[in-house]
């Protein structure tokens, strides 16, 4: 047997191994041997018959040997392209339960923040509620009008009170929001003087004060803003006393 002919998997065979395959291959070619001597030959060459009895001995040995140093190469090989699928498997599913726990993490993230966004919502609107709920409802008429006027003029820091306000009002409109001076220098300018304190347009633009409807009609933005420009002028409307 040629080592050409010998499978690729036994050419790198040990050398107990090897040399059990050298015995099969000499087996063979004693074998070989006897089968070319001639019939008339058995006399002669019965001593080398007797002598050759220890090589059948090594041929019957040594053949299944050889194949099951075979066998046990192909089974570890078998067994090492089934380990490197096991080890590949395995990897693939550690890596998708990776992926599977970072959806999952992401996921219960964006459940939170949209958890988190609907309870500020709710907080606001809850909150507007309340501050909808303790804002003071104000009559609407001269006292009414008064009272929420120094509430707004308060929180901008604007001076007054509700004696100042009044006898200007009592003085100016007589407490007629609708109150117009068609006849004064103003009037005769085009720019009447308008509402419960009596304020021109040009004056009313200046000192509006925010918060309040930019109208000279309405009756709070016209007192705030007359109160405004009399804190400019005067220190204070309660230092008025005529026309300003």
């Amino acid at each position: 047997m040629s080592a050409s002919s010998i499978p690729g998997r036994l050419r790198r065979l040990n050398k107990t191994q090897k040399l059990s395959v050298a015995g099969v291959s000499a087996v063979a070619a004693a074998a070989l041997s006897l089968s070319l001597v001639p019939g008339n030959a058995q006399a002669e060459t019965e001593p080398q018959a007797i002598s050759a009895a220890p090589v059948v001995f090594a041929s019957a040995a040594g053949a299944p040997q050889a194949k099951t140093i075979q066998n046990s190469i192909i089974e570890q090989h078998s067994t090492a392209e089934q380990l490197v699928k096991a080890s590949d498997a395995a990897k693939a599913k550690k890596a998708e339960a990776v992926k599977e726990k970072a959806e999952a993490k992401a996921k219960a993230k964006k459940a939170k923040k949209a958890k988190a966004k609907k309870a500020a919502a709710k907080r606001s609107k809850q909150a507007a509620s309340r501050s909808e709920a303790r804002k003071p409802a104000y009559a609407n008429n001269l006292d009414g009008w008064i009272d929420e006027a120094l509430s707004i003029m308060k929180d901008k820091g604007i001076p007054g009170t509700y004696e100042g306000l009044h006898r200007n009002i009592m003085r100016e409109s007589s407490g007629n929001p609708n109150a117009m001076n068609g006849w004064d220098v103003n009037a005769i300018n085009g720019v009447p003087s308008i509402g419960l304190l009596q304020i021109i347009k040009p004056t009313f633009d200046a000192y509006h004060v925010s918060g309040t409807p930019h109208s000279q009609y309405d009756p709070v933005a016209n007192l705030t803003a007359a109160a405004n420009y009399a804190a400019d002028k005067y220190g204070s409307i309660d230092n008025v006393d005529s026309a300003y």
